[in-house]
């Protein structure tokens, strides 16, 4: 009998040890070293299945690289492919993380369940008729779409040769085990097998796979960060499960840009896709009420109209407040002194709140000047016009600097109704025959003439 070999792992960072330890050295968090047992068996009884597609890896000069573009498989979703980068790419992992109950199972399922290819959905987590229970609110209606229930990989495997599916889906890595590894389901061994089996069956198949990963309270997916390294791309599925509204955003894709933003609507039948962001994003009201601006941002190739919220009162402790929801508190602090040095507002004995609405984070520049209007505009207690909105970013001298792709700004506000913008005197806008009014501005004394 062979001696079982075991290692000790941080459940947080996955580091590894020879010994136990109370402290892990690389993540300096205490009791997160655990024993695993490491052994792996000397034969296995599955193998990969031959694909045709696969290829052998040969050194070729750079020149003689084919650099056409990678064919990808439409989602049917827009969203999804925004994020993605057009479609997923054939061979490519991709890890999908978010908090407990806030629909990434939902979210794949629905994918799934559009894609006209033949699909494998494999949940550890859920029982068939769950899944078909769900499936009834989403797509009845769709029969490219294969349900299987199991943990252990190489069982998936064997389903996957019989049934040779164009996209794999796992619900979720944490529930897979290997049979190279004997510690249980969800250890940082464990996962790495997994995942490493997932990638070596990708690559050699071209089949792209999908997985959904669980996340630890600090906000990271669980399990070692190599798992992070491993896969091609890392989506984050966020938003507040008493909130409708859902935001996907890319933290790494190879693929692509990891700049873009997707948003979804959480409804009885499923995720509805969110085409016009700025619907969510700006409040409907009929009165006209002072601390709020309109401000032009951009997610990506995207271009949103988000709403800002300022609230100046006076103070009523000794130490004034300074909140900021979706938006940088030092940068509003700055943007602060500005106004006390360059503008002469005395603010510094006033509490200042500010509201990113619709529970984005920006940090988008470009979104100072209407920080700044909407923190006049509360000050004074004057409201700003419903149809003016800002574009650009405001120096330490109280100058209004210009910002990148103001064009396409422009004419997202035009789109939306806006009846004046306000930019920096110094961009460089060439649109004609435009229905909306562009102001240029230099410095702060400007906004102020215009606005108060």
């Amino acid at each position: 009998m062979a001696k079982v070999k075991t290692s000790f792992f941080c459940q947080s960072c996955g580091n590894q040890y020879a010994k136990w330890q109370g402290q892990c050295t690389a993540c300096k968090e205490w009791n997160t070293i655990v024993e695993e047992v490491i052994q792996k068996p000397e034969k296995s009884d599955w193998k990969f299945p031959v694909s045709s597609v696969k290829r052998d890896s040969v050194p070729l000069r750079i020149k003689d690289i084919d650099v056409s573009k990678e064919p990808r498989l439409d989602t049917f979703d827009a969203e999804f492919n925004r994020v993605l980068g057009s479609g997923i790419v054939p061979g490519s992992l991709t890890l999908l993380g978010g908090e407990p109950g806030i629909g990434k199972s939902t979210l794949l399922l629905q994918i799934a369940l559009k894609l006209p290819y033949k699909t494998l959905y494999v949940s550890g987590e859920e029982s068939q008729k769950q899944i078909k229970m769900r499936a009834e609110r989403i797509n009845p209606n769709n029969n490219n779409c294969y349900i299987l229930t199991e943990t252990k990989t190489q069982n998936i495997f064997k389903q996957i040769e019989t049934l040779e599916p164009d996209i794999v889906i796992i619900d979720s890595i944490q529930t897979l085990h290997s049979d190279y590894i004997e510690s249980s389901s969800g250890s940082i061994s464990q996962i790495k097998q997994c995942t490493t089996e997932l990638i070596k069956f990708a690559k050699e198949t071209a089949t792209p796979v999908l997985l959904i990963g669980h996340i630890t309270k600090d906000g990271h997916i669980a399990g070692p960060k190599i798992l992070e390294h491993m896969v091609d791309t890392v989506l984050q599925f966020e938003g507040d499960r008493n909130h409708v509204f859902r935001i996907l955003r890319a933290h790494k894709n190879r693929f692509g840009s990891t700049n873009e933003l997707g948003i979804y609507e959480m409804q009885g039948s499923g995720l509805r896709e969110v085409s016009n962001p700025s619907e969510i994003l700006i409040s409907k009201k009929d009165e006209e009420l002072s601390g709020n601006a309109i401000a032009a941002t951009l997610e990506g190739m995207r271009p949103l109209m988000i709403e800002v919220q300022a609230l100046v009162s006076t103070a009523v402790y000794g130490t004034p407040q300074r909140s900021a929801t979706g938006f940088n508190a030092k940068r509003l602090n700055m943007l602060l002194a500005v106004l006390e040095k360059r503008a002469g507002f005395r603010l510094g004995a006033k509490d200042v709140f500010l509201n990113i609405t619709g529970g984005i984070t920006v940090d988008d520049p470009a979104i100072d000047l209407a920080v700044v209007a909407s923190i006049l505009s509360s000050n004074e207690d004057v409201a700003l016009q419903k149809d003016f909105c800002f574009a650009a970013e405001v120096g330490l001298s109280g100058e209004i600097r210009p910002i990148q792709r103001v064009e396409q700004r422009i004419l997202e506000a035009e789109k939306l109704g806006f009846s004046t913008i306000f930019v920096s005197k110094y961009s460089k806008v060439s649109l004609k025959n435009i229905a909306i009014k562009i102001q240029f501005i230099s410095k702060i004394e400007d906004l102020i003439a215009h606005i108060i």
